[in-house]
C-alpha cells in the first residue's frame, strides 16, 4: 500500500469476541508524493514452509508485492529443527521480528515479540526451536550510519 498524497486509514479489530494478532508495518517511500496504491497477495503456506519467501520488493520480484524502497521482506514458517539462511550483502541491514513461535538467529534465541538488528554481511542462520514464524527485512544501510 502506498498511502500517497492524503489517504488515512487504520486497521482494526471488528470483533468484540476474537482476539486479533496483527503487526502494522510502515516503510517510507524513497520518493515523495507518489499516487495512492493498494496490492494484495496470499501466499500459500507450502511457499513460506522451511524457507525465506520473498513477499515484497521494489520491482515486486519473484511474484512479491511492490515497495517504493530499497527493501526486500521476507517471511518463513520453522519447524522445530528447521532453518534457513540469509546472506547479508555489504551496505545491507536486515531485521528480524518474530512473529509466533521461538527460534535462534546465529545461536541467539528469540521468541514471538523478538525484534533483531543486524549489521554483520554474510551469512545469517536461523532455526526453528518450536513451530515459528518470521519476518526478515533486509534494507539499505543509510549513509552515515554507524548502528
Amino acid at each position: 500500500m502506498s498511502a500517497g498524497r492524503g489517504i488515512l486509514h487504520s486497521e482494526y479489530n471488528p470483533s468484540a469476541d476474537t482476539p486479533v494478532h496483527l503487526l502494522q508495518i510502515w516503510i517510507e517511500p524513497a520518493t515523495r508524493g507518489l499516487a495512492p496504491s493498494y496490492e494484495q497477495k496470499r501466499f500459500e503456506p507450502d511457499e513460506l514452509q522451511g524457507r525465506l519467501r520473498l513477499v515484497a520488493s521494489p520491482l515486486g520480484r519473484d511474484g512479491s508485492v511492490t515497495l517504493h524502497q530499497d527493501t526486500e521482506i521476507y517471511v518463513a514458517r520453522l519447524d522445530a529443527g528447521e532453518g534457513v539462511a540469509h546472506v547479508l550483502a555489504p551496505g545491507r541491514l536486515a531485521y528480524l521480528q518474530v512473529a509466533r513461535g521461538a527460534l535462534t538467529l546465529n545461536g541467539l534465541r528469540m521468541q514471538a515479540g523478538h525484534g533483531a538488528k543486524v549489521r554483520a554481511e554474510g551469512q545469517q542462520d536461523i532455526v526453528g526451536v518450536a513451530a515459528a514464524e518470521l519476518l526478515l527485512f533486509d534494507v539499505m544501510q543509510p549513509q552515515g550510519a554507524t548502528s
